[in-house]
C-alpha cells in the first residue's frame, strides 16, 4: 500500500511535496506525526530519498522514539530521527577527536552542583532553588545566543542575586567547566554550531551526509537551534517544518514562534499547507479551543473530522476551596470509572506541580491509582528493570509453562498479587507497573517467547514506548503537550493560577492563553474545567480565559455551568 493512501486530502498534499521548503501548519489533533512519517516513507518509496540521508529532528527523546517506531512500521529503517541535542552530540563525538586530537569533552549531568561550587568560590550561599533559577537563566542566555556581557546589559536577574553577582557566578561556572574539560547541555549545540562555522570540511561532510530535513514542533525552536539548523542545511532548501504557533508554550526557555510564523517570508518559494481537520476532539471542545485563540497570530480554525450531535459542551464548576475542588474532581472521576470508563482514559491537568499533591490525595481517598507525568519514567522504575532481568533469566531455563503463564510466574515471584495494594503509595505504583507488563504479555502474538518478549521490552525502553498504565494521569499542562485522553479535567482555572501570578504583560499572558489552549485540546470526548474561590487566605476570581471561551465568536454559549454537589457514585470494593 502506498504511504499516501491512508491520508486525508490535506495530509496527502503535505506528504506529496518532497522538494523545496515546506511549512506544514498543523493544528492540535490533525495528524502531524502521521504526515511527517508518511512523507518520509513516500520519499523513500519513490526513490526521492535515501533513508541514511534524511534527518528528522524534534525536541524530546520520546518524540524521536515515536518517529523511529512509526517509520519502522512503514518499512523505513536508517533515518536519523533524533533530538537536536542528540544529533549535535553525535557530530561532536565524531569530529572532535580528528579536529582536536583528543576525545570530546564530557557532558555535565548537574548544573546546580557545579553552580554551587562556583558560588562557593565567590563566597555566595544561594539556596538550591535559587541555583536552579540561575541554571535556567544560563540556559536561556545560551539558547538566545547571548554572551555573559550581552545578558548583563539586558538587566535580567534572579531573585536574591543582583546582576553583578550573577555575572561573577556565570564566569566562575564557565571557568570550572573549562578546567574540567566539560560541556553542559546547551554547550553541545553551541560547540556543534561553532565547529560547522569554523571548519569547512566538517560542514561539507555533514552536507554530504544529510540532504533532506524535517523539523517537528518548529514553533519551539530557539535562536540557537535555528542557527544550527541553518548550518546543517547550508545552501540547500529541502526542509520541511511542522508546527502550530498556538502551541508555543516554551518561550521562557528560549522558544521563538517567529521562526514558524515568518517561515514563508524567509523562504519566498515555500509551500505552506494548513492542517485544520481535527481527528481527536468533539465539536464543542474545538469550539472552546477556537474561541480561546481567536485572532491570535498563526491561529488555525480547527474543525471536527466527523459530526457528533450528542457531544456534551465543556463544563465549568466553581468550588469554595482547593480541597473541595480536588474532592469534587475525584468524585466525578470515581463516578465515571463506576460507569465503565478505564482510569487510563482520564487525565487531570493543572498549571503548576504544587497543585498535584491535593489532587493525588483526593483520588487516593476514592481508591483511584494515579500516575504523575514527569516522575520516574516507566522503564527507569526499579520494578520494571528487575522484571526485565528476571524474564531474561527465566528465558534461559527450561520451563513447562506456556508463555503467558511463565510471565505470570516471574511477576508473582517479584510481588505481583491478584488484588492491588491501596492507592497512593510506592507499592501500588510498583504493582501497576508489573500489571502493565503482564497485559503486554497477554496481548502478545501466539508464538511469543520469554526471550523475544524481554527483547521487545528492551526495544520499547530504547524508543521510550511506554505501555499503558490503568491509572488516572496527573500532569502539568506543559508535560501534557502532545498527549490526549478521552476525558480531561482542567483544575485551577482561577486568576493567579491560570494565568499564573507572575505572568505579567501582554506576551506573558498570551503564553498562558496558549497553555490553556494546549490543555483544552488534550480532550477527546469530555472536558471539565474547575476553579476555587480561595487559595489559603486569599480570594480569587475565575480565570479570564473562562470568559474568553464562555461564548464563541458568534456569541453562542459553549460552556455549561455545573454544580459541585453532583450525586456521587460509590466505587465497588
Amino acid at each position: 500500500m502506498s504511504a499516501l493512501e491512508a491520508l486525508d486530502e490535506r495530509q496527502r498534499e503535505a506528504a506529496s511535496i518532497l522538494r523545496g521548503p515546506v511549512a506544514v501548519l498543523a493544528g492540535a489533533g490533525t495528524g502531524k506525526t502521521r504526515v511527517i512519517t508518511h512523507r518520509i516513507a513516500h520519499g523513500v518509496d519513490t526513490g526521492a530519498y535515501s533513508p541514511s540521508r534524511v534527518m528528522a529532528v524534534t525536541f524530546t527523546a520520546k518524540a524521536a522514539g515515536e518517529l523511529r517506531g512509526r517509520l519502522r512500521a512503514l518499512g523505513v529503517e536508517g533515518v536519523a530521527a533524533r533530538t537536536f541535542h542528540a544529533t549535535a552530540l553525535a557530530q561532536l563525538n565524531f569530529f572532535w577527536p580528528t579536529l582536536a586530537g583528543s576525545p570530546a569533552p564530557s557532558i555535565i549531568d548537574n548544573k546546580v552542583r557545579l553552580l554551587g561550587q562556583a558560588a562557593d568560590a565567590v563566597r555566595l550561599r544561594p539556596s538550591t532553588a535559587t541555583l536552579r533559577d540561575i541554571a535556567s537563566e544560563i540556559e536561556w542566555r545560551k539558547v538566545s545566543m547571548l554572551s555573559i556581557d550581552q545578558h548583563a546589559a539586558l538587566g535580567r536577574s534572579v531573585t536574591g542575586i543582583d546582576t553583578e553577582r550573577l555575572v561573577d557566578l556565570q564566569r566562575g561556572y564557565e571557568a570550572l567547566k573549562d578546567e574540567r574539560h566539560q560541556l553542559d547541555f546547551e554547550d553541545v549545540l553551541l560547540a556543534c554550531a561553532g565547529m560547522l562555522e569554523a571548519e569547512p570540511r566538517v560542514a561539507a561532510s555533514v552536507h554530504e551526509q544529510y540532504r533532506h530535513f524535517t523539523v517537528d514542533e518548529f514553533q519551539d525552536v530557539s535562536p540557537l537551534q535555528n542557527r544550527l539548523l541553518e548550518l546543517w542545511l547550508g545552501d540547500r532548501h529541502d526542509i520541511c517544518v511542522v508546527g502550530d504557533a498556538s502551541q508555543t508554550i516554551y518561550s521562557f526557555a528560549g522558544a521563538d514562534q517567529r521562526y514558524l510564523l515568518e517561515f514563508e517570508r524567509r523562504h519566498p518559494d515555500a509551500t505552506v499547507v494548513r492542517l485544520e481537520t481535527n481527528y481527536r476532539s468533539q465539536a464543542p471542545i474545538l469550539e472552546a479551543a477556537n474561541a480561546l485563540m481567536h485572532g491570535r497570530p498563526g491561529a488555525l480554525e480547527l474543525v471536527p473530522a466527523r459530526e457528533s450531535f450528542s457531544a456534551d459542551a465543556p463544563t465549568v464548576t466553581a468550588y469554595d476551596t482547593e480541597g473541595e475542588e480536588a474532592a469534587g474532581i475525584a468524585a466525578a472521576i470515581s463516578a465515571r470509572i463506576v460507569d465503565g470508563v478505564s482510569p487510563a482514559d482520564i487525565a487531570v491537568l493543572y498549571r503548576a506541580h504544587a497543585q498535584s499533591a491535593v489532587l493525588q490525595q483526593a483520588l487516593a481517598a476514592e481508591g483511584i491509582a494515579t500516575t504523575v507525568l514527569g516522575g520516574t519514567r516507566f522503564f527507569a522504575m526499579p520494578e520494571v528493570r528487575q522484571a526485565i532481568l528476571a524474564l531474561r533469566a527465566a528465558a534461559v531455563a527450561p520451563t513447562e509453562h506456556s508463555f503467558v503463564a511463565g510471565v505470570q510466574r516471574v511477576l508473582r515471584e517479584l510481588g505481583l498479587t491478584e488484588e492491588p495494594p491501596a492507592a497512593g503509595g510506592a507499592q501500588r505504583d510498583g504493582w501497576e507497573a508489573r500489571r502493565a507488563i503482564l497485559r503486554l504479555a497477554e496481548e502478545a502474538a501466539p508464538d511469543e517467547t520469554l526471550r523475544s518478549f524481554s527483547d521487545a521490552l528492551m526495544a520499547r525502553a530504547k524508543d521510550q514506548h511506554e505501555p499503558e498504565l490503568r491509572t488516572v494521569t496527573l500532569s502539568t499542562l506543559h508535560a501534557a503537550k502532545g498527549l490526549e485522553w478521552p476525558h480531561v479535567y482542567l483544575a485551577g482555572w482561577a486568576e493567579g493560577a491560570l494565568p499564573i501570578s507572575y505572568a505579567q504583560g501582554f506576551d506573558a499572558i498570551d503564553e498562558e492563553r496558549r497553555l490553556a489552549y494546549v490543555g483544552v485540546t488534550r480532550a477527546a470526548r469530555t472536558l471539565a474545567l474547575s476553579w476555587s474561590r480561595s487559595a489559603g487566605r486569599g480570594e480569587r476570581a475565575p480565570s479570564r480565559f473562562l470568559a474568553e471561551i464562555g461564548t464563541s465568536a458568534r456569541g453562542t454559549g459553549i460552556l455549561r455551568e455545573t454544580s459541585p454537589n453532583a450525586t456521587r457514585a460509590r466505587r465497588p470494593l
